[in-house]
């Protein structure tokens, strides 16, 4: 899996934030209280998925990436008020995943970029990790695949189909799952005797999240520039247009969480 830029983590960890199903935070927070107060963090980046279920340091955390720069990065700022351990680790290897005595497995805009294998594996590694010690995951921010800007263009469609076939590209776990995550999540726990619960979680950006915005326009572009059937005019005046309403209009982008607890 390729990696992010600490700048762009930080732009978008606002919205992230402010996304995320408040119920499905108190239940999984709820759920880890009751455990083993461990969280296994995957894809952990710079500790967003941390700051935003544990500021005050009630539980342990174990960040796990492949990126070492994002991970210093997340030690620099938790070390002294967490109870904080860091591995670089393959996150495409399941069998290798540093899981163990953890009560509950995190992870933040991760279950897009990774392939349906990887969450049979999972599914089959958690269950395997329940015979000794109860353990759930609470997958958070998963692409849906919608996006509805304010005011509307007459390319957004074509756009965002064009980009949620990118989404479907190898992003190092083999083809991803992109836009279909959040349902390939609960259908594979489910058959593996799991209880699972999702719920919505959009990022509503408007013109206070101009920065955010207009990278992910950027972002957008750079994923389609390719995509057959798409002009390369058409494609930059779409852009033009979107970065000239970045500060005034708005802009949803769909995610679902996912929390997965067993039966």
């Amino acid at each position: 899996m390729s990696g992010f830029s600490i700048d762009w983590l930080n732009r978008r960890e606002d919205a992230d934030r402010r996304a995320r199903d408040p119920g499905q935070r108190a239940q999984a927070l709820a759920w880890l209280r009751e455990q083993t107060p461990l969280a296994v963090d995957l894809g952990a980046g710079t500790g967003s998925t941390l700051r935003a279920l544990d500021d005050s340091g009630e539980f342990n955390w174990r960040l796990v990436d492949l990126d070492e720069a994002l991970l210093e990065e997340a030690q620099g700022r938790h070390a002294r008020s967490h109870s904080l351990e860091t591995c670089i680790t393959n996150l495409s290897s399941v069998d290798s995943l540093p899981l163990a005595g953890a009560g509950l497995i995190t992870a933040s805009a991760l279950f897009d970029l990774v392939s349906a294998d990887f969450v049979h594996q999972l599914a089959e590694r958690l269950k395997l990790e329940n015979e000794h010690r109860p353990v759930g995951l609470y997958s958070a921010l998963n692409y849906d695949g919608t996006t509805r800007w304010t005011p509307a263009h007459p390319l957004d469609d074509v756009v965002l189909d064009a980009f949620n076939r990118d989404q479907r590209r190898d992003k190092g776990f083999g083809p991803a799952l992109g836009p279909t995550s959040g349902h390939v999540i609960q259908d594979v726990f489910t058959l593996q005797g799991f209880q699972t619960h999702a719920a919505d979680s959009p990022w509503e950006l408007d013109g206070a999240d101009q920065p955010l915005v207009s990278d992910l326009i950027s972002g957008i572009a750079s994923a389609v520039a390719d995509s057959a059937g798409l002009d390369t005019e058409a494609l930059a005046e779409w852009v033009r247009f979107r970065q000239s309403r970045a500060a005034t209009g708005t802009c949803t982008v769909g995610h679902t969480d996912v929390l997965v607890l067993p039966a």
